[in-house]
């Protein structure tokens, strides 16, 4: 009987397979996940990735660049995928990969590079990542398939599915904080290499990344170190990989598109400097003392939509609904895919008592990241003011079953739900 279930179990995971062509290998092979699945989850993922890393950097000149560098390079892997670039506003030292194609580099790690070679290098290795499924790989090692393509269902269809959004959430957050194997990172740094050298650049821009982030490592660990480790064989790895390669070639080293990219970024260092300060301040409870430095902050770099967003919380916190919304509209203008901003204007509409505004900005939110437990509890006061009971029902369970128990807002949205329910207080 034992040997009869374990035999349905092995059909069943034969029959969820997927046979599909790994570009890499040439040869086929069956996965969990297919290609179609894979492109759809990290689609879905990449709000989230934006709104934890503060946005995307506000000139569009700086974003073009990054896309045009990424599509340069992602033109020589093997994989065919919709490939997309993203440069974010984290003063982190990092660059990551989501599945199925998308590609983040942090404001931070620029400020750090000396060349373009080195970030065509960075670039490389995340999409080498991409390119040998090492996300995919993960996502079908920790979850089962039936998870993945009920997570699928939420995206597909815009459905809640109560508890699958919670599994939601926690995929997120492991995916972008994903540690890779040791093989895996050795694969990675090999077709790193070679998606530079074939892309046109001089692949030793890889060693020279290694050994800036080795430097500043010896201060302060940069966050591409946490989920990229770099002991000493990795170094010795790429060196020999590179031998390999004809160096006397006319390679692409350095850019002066690269140095004006950079020396942009260079000129709003200050602001966002001051933007860190300010959270520090938030986090002491000095509210005001946070508002005159965020605005320092944005009369530097008045594009900053992290500023302004972290103002309007501000704001929003003192009550001051209006100056609040004007800060939110003007951060969801220059980055509609960050969520905060739409989160917060959702919030303001909400005590100006624009309910239908605020629905809609709030539903807009709930599509980008629907995980977020304070979305739901906001969309229950306004479809409860609204007179629509039944979806107030629906976000109020929706929210307490997502909540942390540490927003606030916990005892209020029980009190309003068994009210509706008709259940005694």
């Amino acid at each position: 009987m034992r040997f009869k279930f374990l035999y349905l179990i092995l059909i069943f995971l034969f029959l969820s397979c997927t046979q599909t062509y790994d570009a890499l290998s040439g040869k086929k092979v069956y996965t969990l996940i297919s290609q179609k699945q894979e492109i759809e989850l990290g689609q879905m993922y990449i709000p989230l990735a934006i709104n934890s890393n503060q946005g995307q950097y506000p000139d569009l000149e700086v974003r073009k660049y990054i896309e045009k560098l990424g599509n340069k390079i992602a033109k020589v892997t093997p994989r065919k995928l919709p490939y997309k670039f993203f440069i974010v506003n984290s003063g982190e030292v990092n660059a990551f990969a989501l599945p199925g194609g998308g590609v983040f580099v942090n404001r931070g790690l620029i400020l750090v590079l000396d060349n373009e070679s080195e970030l065509a290098g960075v670039l490389g290795h995340e999409l080498g990542h991409i390119n040998a499924r090492h996300q995919v790989k993960f996502l079908e090692k920790q979850y089962g398939i039936s998870l993945i393509l009920n997570i699928l269902a939420i995206f597909v269809s815009n459905k809640e599915y109560g508890n699958l959004i919670m599994d939601l959430g926690r995929i997120g957050a492991n995916l972008l904080t994903l540690k890779f194997s040791r093989e895996q990172e050795s694969q990675a740094d090999e077709l790193g290499v070679r998606f530079a050298y074939e892309s046109g650049y001089d692949p030793r821009g890889l060693l020279e990344t290694f050994k800036i982030f080795e430097r500043i490592g010896k201060v302060h660990a940069p966050e591409w170190l946490l989920t990229h480790p770099l002991p000493k064989h990795r170094y010795e790895h790429v060196l020999k990989l590179i031998q390999k390669y004809d160096l006397n070639k006319p390679l692409i080293k350095d850019s002066k598109e690269f140095h004006r990219i950079k020396n942009k970024i260079l000129k709003t260092k200050k602001s966002y400097d001051l933007l860190k300060k300010a959270e520090k301040e938030i986090q002491d409870k000095n509210l005001y003392g946070a508002l005159s430095i965020v605005n320092e902050a944005i009369k530097l770099y008045p594009k900053n939509n992290a500023a302004l967003t972290v103002r309007s919380i501000i704001l929003a916190d003192l009550e001051k609904y209006h100056k609040s919304l004007i800060d939110s509209q003007k951060a969801m203008r220059i980055d509609n895919l960050y969520f905060m901003p739409k989160l917060v204007a959702g919030f303001d509409l909400l005590k100006l008592k624009k309910y239908i505004k605020s629905i809609k900005i709030l539903e807009e939110a709930k599509r980008l990241i629907p995980s977020f437990p304070d979305t739901y509890y906001f969309l229950g006061l306004d479809y409860e003011n609204v007179g629509n009971y039944q979806k107030a029902i629906q976000n109020y369970r929706t929210a307490l079953k997502l909540t942390d128990g540490k927003r606030g807002w916990e005892e209020d949205a029980k009190r309003r739900l068994q009210r509706l329910l008709g259940l005694p207080i």
